[in-house]
């Protein structure tokens, strides 16, 4: 089982990587299967520069690289504006898109308020989707108001962040995960 975190956030420290990483520190402890955390704060220089996947940087490549062979993607983003950064779509769209059909995810957003919380529905879920990405059932919205110096603060979050984890476990169990149903 391969997991992988993917924050879209650009500042650091980020309430959104620590949710990402609250997540994914839940799925490890529910399943022993861990994984590493892709943080777009670490690569979003060269993100910037980057105008196509013609020649893409190492970093860039590297993360490609770790979604490619995830079976499972905890994906957090910040809300900006209504929306998840422009930083984060661009990420994606570096990438082929065939390449994550199959896979499974966790998607999770951060922002000031509970308006916030239907990008998870009308923005992410779509675009996942889009990307042939099976996303659970369940999503996880925290405000920063459930974060107290960029660690979750909040028992309800916490009950949310033991859900997803669950969900993420019955996904990491289906046929598709694990590469067995390629059939169609």
């Amino acid at each position: 089982m391969n997991i992988i975190g993917l924050s879209g956030s650009l500042s650091a420290p980020s309430r959104t990587r620590a949710l990402v990483a609250a997540v994914l520190g839940e799925i490890s402890r529910q399943t022993g299967h861990g994984g590493p955390l892709i943080d777009l704060a670490d690569i979003a220089a060269d993100l910037g520069r980057t105008l196509g996947s013609f020649v893409l940087p190492p970093a860039i490549e590297a993360a490609h690289g770790q979604l490619r062979a995830a079976d499972l993607i905890v994906i957090g983003v910040p809300v900006y504006k209504a929306s998840y950064p422009g930083a984060f779509k661009h990420f994606l769209d570096l990438l082929d898109p065939k390449v994550l059909e199959g896979k499974s995810a966790i998607l999770m957003a951060t922002g000031g308020s509970d308006q916030h919380a239907l990008i998870l529905e009308h923005q992410l879920r779509a675009l996942t989707s889009y990307l042939g990405i099976y996303s659970a059932p369940k999503t996880l919205f925290a405000r920063d108001t459930d974060f107290s110096d960029y660690r979750l603060a909040s028992p309800a979050i916490a009950e949310r962040v033991a859900l997803v984890a669950g969900q993420a476990r019955r996904l990491l169990r289906t046929p598709a995960a694990h590469g067995l149903a390629e059939a169609a």
